[in-house]
Formats: structure tokens, sequence, C-alpha cells
């Protein structure tokens, strides 16, 4: 798994230190976490000892969307595989690391089949940069995300239920905030090497009920297994 460092973030790895002094970041320097590191600690729902499996896997959670979203270059994405990396989303076409850094992260994990005039999100007619100004500034205090449960946790495969959260006090493609918690719950499943590092990641996750939360303030948060939509959910 990815190791605690000195200084940098507290949840992340690979963030400082003389590793990471050529690293190329998106905006020059590395990424600041500290509000969403405020939202995450005042409302997780689970508080994992440090070095305890759950943690380990929350860590390399963490570290692989930093790394993924912040840092342009293959070769310093640390916990990411080098060769023939892949990310798929609710079974969808997997896309290769310059695929999914072309669109985004917000835009991959968007991806649907649905015809263009069902789309509250098109992630298809979005850019990297407007996917991250659409959702920052929807959640300015940050979308957090906290490891629930693990079901395996090692080579070949790291298998974890999570939860994605954050408050809509901004507006979002139109719609005006209102003031909700919007979360999701989904499953997550990393095919990872000797070392831990993320050959393939396979995200499953409601889409639907996730995005139309943004129109309306939910009457109430959705269970894990209910919202999860994946048999693998369901079974646990």
């Amino acid at each position: 798994m990815a190791s605690a460092e000195t200084g940098g973030d507290k949840y992340r790895s690979f963030m400082d230190g003389e590793g990471e002094k050529n690293t190329m970041w998106r905006h020059g320097v590395p990424p600041n976490f500290d509000v969403v590191n405020k939202l995450f600690e005042e409302e997780r729902t689970k508080e994992w000892a440090e070095g305890s499996v759950e943690e380990k896997v929350q860590r390399l959670l963490k570290t692989w969307e930093m790394e993924m979203f912040h840092k342009l270059r293959p070769e310093d994405q640390k916990s990411v595989h080098s060769q023939g990396f892949t990310s798929s989303t609710n079974g969808m076409k997997p896309l290769t690391r310059k695929e999914w850094t072309a669109i985004g992260g917000y835009n991959a994990f968007l991806a649907t089949k649905l015809p263009l005039e069902h789309r509250i999100y098109d992630p298809d007619t979005e850019t990297f940069d407007s996917g991250m100004e659409t959702f920052l500034t929807a959640f300015p205090r940050g979308f957090a995300i906290e490891v629930l449960d693990v079901y395996c946790d090692g080579p070949p495969r790291v298998a974890f239920k999570f939860r994605h959260w954050g408050y809509m006090e901004g507006p979002f493609k139109g719609h005006p905030p209102h003031g909700q918690r919007v979360e999701l719950f989904g499953v997550c499943i990393f095919h990872v090497d000797e070392e831990m590092k993320v050959e393939k990641a396979e995200y499953f996750y409601e889409r639907g009920n996730f995005l139309a939360s943004f129109l309306s303030a939910p009457a109430s948060a959705p269970t894990a297994a209910s919202a999860s939509g994946c048999p693998v959910m369901r079974g646990n």
C-alpha cells in the first residue's frame, strides 16, 4: 500500500518530499486538501485505525484519486501501474490512462449511454477543466470520500465499498444550491500488482440517483446496499 510521508497530506501519500521534487503538477504546485479533509473528519462514518487494512485501502484510494487528477505525467503517478492502466464505470468501455486524463475524472466517472435530452450532466460535452469547475462550484467544501468496508485487500484485487459526499452550496448546471448533502455509495475493484500499484479500476454505483440529488434536496440518504445497483454489494 502507499505509505504515509512526513508533511504533505495525512490521508494521501506521494505529495511531497524528495520523491516529488520533479513532479509536474496540473496547477504547478501540490493540491491542498485541508477543506475537504475537515469535511471528511467531521462526517465520516468509519474511523479506521492507522495501519489497519481499511485505512491502507482508504489511503490507496485517496492517493490514486489525487495522482490521477493532479499529476500530469504517468511516471509521477506512483500508485498507478506504469503500463496498461484502464478505468471503467458501471461496466462501460474501459478508458486508458491517456483517455482518462484527456476527459477528466468527473467525466470518466459520469459516463453514460443515456440520450442527450435525459442527461442532467453531459460528460461528452465537458472538458477536464469544465468538469472540475462544475463540481468545485457545486461543492465548495469538496467531495469527500471514505472506505466503508473491504472485501479483499491484496494482489491481484483490492475490492471495497465506498461513500462519496459533499454539500451543494453552489449552483450546478443552472440549478440553484439547496445546501443539502449529496452523496453516493458504490463498490470499486482495484486490480493491483505485487507493489500494490493499480493496473485497472472498476467502479459500480447508481449514477442517476446521484445526479438527481442536485435538482432538489434529497428526502433521505440511500442505503449502501440499495444505491449501488451492484450484485457484489447486494451480496454483502
